[in-house]
């Protein structure tokens, strides 16, 4: 049955740094009587995950005998394919939530100990990958399905294999490779969300193949707009005969009418992977070919709010929106491996397609009109796109010196087009004060605006990394890495106003959207009619052109050394420095002949960034870590535009600084290891971080609310983090994991009362003080995080019943108004119980593996607010669905 409060709203509209570990190709170790001991250790383990990560292609596959997070000489956390599995996330962000420290924040970004999505780093095989997000340089980790990754491995101490921009840690995704041997594997699902299935919700056309996340050519640009774009001139006057040609094409039947949809679908999802090896003459060639199809919808009923006070009674706005949206991903992989002795050479090739479809309607009061009530309704859809093919080489040039070289392509496009926006108004009072009515005044009692926006990066990147052993304990690395990402964002936007007769204005405001907009509307001109003369036009005209396209790039060249080896039988050590020059630039490009008054953004730098860790072997199993370095964050691209940008996404509006800097990081940790029994372990460890001149964001303004961004003076980071994982034999071949991780995170911003911070439009050098807050944390940041894993599970077979626990504590994702003292906007994620269940069975000589999974049994609701004195204001609160699962896929 729909819910009452849903309908009410409804019915309104009608590294590791790996060259220098020898085993990942040698079977020679460091310890004789430590190898032993971790091969029977484990030897009751499968196979150690694949890894491939930069500082040269290192896959360790069929390594019975080593553990890649005890051996590796850094902090990290690999996340194989069975663990993967265990947590039945259908993408890896969703994966990556459940390690220790980690956070999972928006779309799919990974924080990692509290430091937002600008200090993690995410490579797919080592190599750096472009964003598909106009406010971000990193990329959404929701976009990878786990159907394609082999494993995840998370680093959080610095090594200097890795790029310098590494503020928490980085994620590295392994692809899957060369098979062992030929199969076919075929898989599909369906969801049931307690919140949307069956329910409520809304839609529009769109075309007929949006089901596939493809548009067929109904969202294509029309002729005059296509001309109109490349012409360099603007839509100025409004009435020219371009802009009614242009106005008369834009908003459709296909596009802006809102449908309700008394029962929406259930969610479903499909792949097949299927792979070879044969052997050509002394090579062994491999080819793994993968590919997904998801199509989920989830119903939002939203409670949003704003004050530019501190009243939390008293709202400037105060709206109820219900937004449906349709989320289909397509993802391919192709990728093709020869061996011959111990030389490799690898082509992999990833290809992801991301499309959300958006219909959403909002109704509620704003700017303390209590008489007049307010509707906006949209229309959207957003692809997503990205393509990756990496060629990386490994070739071992004596025994004793290895040569590894790999060189990257990636495209990232992000497209919008028709991006609709209508506000109507109901007066209350007049004609049709009982009606909304879109009086098209600009946004007063009402409006409507098209925008069309699109994303487009690349990045090359290179590498090549020389390795050579000196004796039984010791090894050096020389490498060399490029990068360069090349970016051009533009967003075009429309908007339609109307003059003449305020009684046909009213009436024409009645009409439905594609009724309104259709060609002969856009002038009506009669004076020889009486009792009222005819008098009605529509104006369009774009709005925004300063700061309708931008471009950015980033150059970085990088050179390191690095030594690993045994100081004493107990005693590690690994050490290296990495010399980064990096370029970038930030600038507006024109679309006509006007003066730009936004400066260009140009940060050139270099830096020398240092690394060591220490590795203490206390017993067999049994070992302490210590770390220090130093590294660095850089501004996103366009946080260093001073230009105003709307994310329907966040429903925020954004403005750069250019007058942003590089931040720069001071880590130190020490960590206690012990590896008790095979795939057990405990854990403890402590970190630090300094950061001078972080970049953190502020809200300013007035009517209209603006996150900016600028220099913090200085902030701390420091914390703890705790891991357990145990096995415990129960009955016949059945036993009980219990796997749990917390960490504990404290940050403070320290703002002095003389310091200052650059404010691009601010009078002179501005006080840090009147932007930031001193002692208050950094965004993103969790104090407490925290995940159990308790399960059943058969050894030797595939039966697994798993229940999953995460919680983590309130944390800042928004300032509160800057010069007004109000509280940060806070996000409670709060606590999430899961169930996951799988069976594998065998169906006339045929696997079978069948999975049931229940999320969010708790119920857990998504809440966004500001907590003031007397009460709080919910900024983006919503309920958010049980769901409940089951897939089925079979092995050939």
């Amino acid at each position: 049955m729909t819910k009452p409060r849903l309908v009410s709203l409804l019915l309104l509209s009608t590294a590791m740094a790996m060259p220098s570990v020898a085993w990942a190709q040698d079977s020679t170790t460091q310890n004789a009587d430590a190898s032993a001991q971790d091969a029977d250790q484990y030897s009751d383990e499968s196979d150690a995950p694949e890894v491939s990560l930069p500082g040269g292609e290192i896959i360790v596959t069929g390594q019975r005998d080593r553990n890649i997070q005890q051996y590796a000489p850094q902090v990290l956390t690999v996340l194989s394919t069975e663990q993967i599995a265990r947590t039945g996330e259908g993408d890896i962000a969703g994966a990556l939530g459940r390690v220790t420290g980690l956070s999972v924040v928006g779309n799919g970004y990974v924080f990692v100990r509290g430091l937002g999505d600008r200090y993690s780093l995410a490579l797919l095989n080592g190599s750096p990958l472009p964003s598909p997000e106009p406010l971000k340089r990193v990329v959404p980790l929701d976009l990878f399905p786990t159907s394609i990754v082999a494993s995840s491995l998370v680093q959080k101490s610095y090594s200097v294999n890795f790029p310098g921009e590494f503020g928490g840690g980085v994620i590295n995704l392994t692809t899957k490779a060369i098979p062992d041997e030929s199969f076919l594997k075929i898989g599909g699902g369906v969801t049931w969300d307690t919140e949307t299935t069956n329910e409520l919700g809304y839609t529009y056309y769109g075309s007929k193949t949006d089901w596939t996340g493809y548009d067929n050519g109904n969202r294509n640009l029309p002729v005059e707009v296509k001309d109109y774009f490349n012409s360099g001139t603007i839509l100025s006057d409004g009435s020219s005969d371009l802009a009614r040609a242009i106005g008369g094409q834009l908003i459709t039947g296909r596009n802006a009418v809102v449908q309700t949809e008394n029962n929406l679908p259930i969610n479903f999802s499909g792949n097949v992977s299927a792979g070879t090896a044969f052997d050509m003459g002394a090579a062994r060639v491999g080819v793994i070919a993968a590919g997904g199809y998801s199509n989920k919808w989830q119903t939002r009923d939203v409670i949003q709010q704003r004050t530019l006070g501190l009243d939390p009674d008293q709202p400037d706005r105060d709206f109820r929106s219900v937004i449906t949206n349709q989320r289909i991903v397509t993802n391919a992989l192709v990728g093709l491996g020869v061996e011959w002795g111990e030389n490799r050479i690898r082509w992999t090739n990833v290809y992801i397609h991301d499309t959300l479809k958006r219909a959403a309607l909002k109704v509620g009061e704003q700017e303390g009109n209590t008489n007049i009530s307010y509707m906006y309704q949209d229309t959207s859809w957003y692809e997503r796109q990205l393509m990756n093919t990496q060629l990386v080489g490994e070739f071992k040039l004596d025994p004793d010196t290895e040569l590894n070289v790999r060189g990257s392509y990636a495209n990232s496009k992000r497209d919008a087009p028709y991006e609709i926006s209508l506000l109507y108004s109901r007066l209350g009072s007049g004609e049709y004060g009982d009606q909304y009515v879109n009086y098209l005044d600009g946004g007063q009692t009402g409006d409507a605006t098209v925008a069309f926006s699109k994303l487009d990066e690349d990045v090359w990147s290179a590498g090549i990394d020389l390795t050579h052993k000196f004796g039984l304990n010791w090894s050096g690395t020389v490498g060399y890495a490029y990068q360069l990402n090349d970016r051009v964002s533009s967003r075009r936007n429309f908007q339609f106003r109307a003059e003449g007769s305020n009684a046909y204005v009213a009436a024409f405001g009645l009409l439905r959207p594609d009724v309104l907009f259709q060609p002969g509307t856009f002038y009506l001109s009669d004076p020889n009619v009486v009792n009222p003369p005819v008098d009605y036009s529509i104006l369009v005209t774009e709005t925004d052109v300063t700061s309708a396209k931008f471009a950015a790039k980033l150059n970085n060249h990088a050179w390191y050394a690095k030594l690993s080896g045994s100081l004493t039988n107990a005693l590690s050590i690994d050490l290296g420095v990495r010399w980064e020059w990096a370029n970038e630039e930030s600038r507006v490009v024109p679309i006509a002949d006007i003066i730009n008054a936004i400066p260009d953004t140009r940060l050139k730098n270099e830096y020398f960034l240092p690394a060591v860790t220490l590795t203490y072997e206390l017993e067999p199993g049994m070992q302490v870590r210590l770390n220090a370095s130093k590294t660095i964050a850089r501004p996103q691209f366009r946080e260093l535009l001073y230009q105003t940008f709307f994310d329907p996404d966040g429903n925020r509006t954004y403005r750069g600084n250019p007058l942003l800097t590089d931040s720069q990081l001071y880590n130190a940790e020490a960590r206690f290891e012990w590896y008790f029994a095979p795939q057990q372990k405990l854990s403890i460890g402590g970190f630090f971080k300094r950061l001078d001149n972080p970049i953190e964001s502020f809200l300013t303004g007035s009517n209209v609310l603006v996150t900016s961004f600028a220099n913090a003076p200085k902030a701390d980071l420091y914390g703890a983090e705790l891991e357990l994982q145990k096995y415990f034999d129960l009955f016949a071949d059945r036993r009980l994991l219990v796997g749990a991780n917390y960490t504990y995170t404290k940050s403070k911003i320290k703002v002095g009362p003389t310091d200052t911070t650059e404010v691009y439009g601010a009078s002179g050098t501005a006080l840090a003080s009147d932007y930031f807050r001193n002692g208050a944390p950094l965004t993103g940041q969790s104090e407490h995080i925290a995940n159990i894993q308790i399960g059943l599970e058969q050894q030797g077979g595939l039966s697994q019943q798993t229940f999953l626990i995460n919680y983590a504590s309130e944390r800042a994702i928004s300032r509160g108004l800057s010069g007004v003292g109000q509280p940060d906007v806070v996000e409670k994620p709060g606590f999430t119980l899961d169930f996951v269940a799988r069976q594998g069975i065998e169906l006339a000589g045929t696997e079978l593996e069948l999975k049931f999974e229940a999320r969010n049994i708790t119920g857990r609701k998504h809440e966004e607010y500001q907590q003031f004195e007397t009460g709080r204001i919910d900024v983006n609160t919503y309920d958010v669905g049980r769901m409940f699962s089951l897939s089925a896929s079979v092995n050939f």
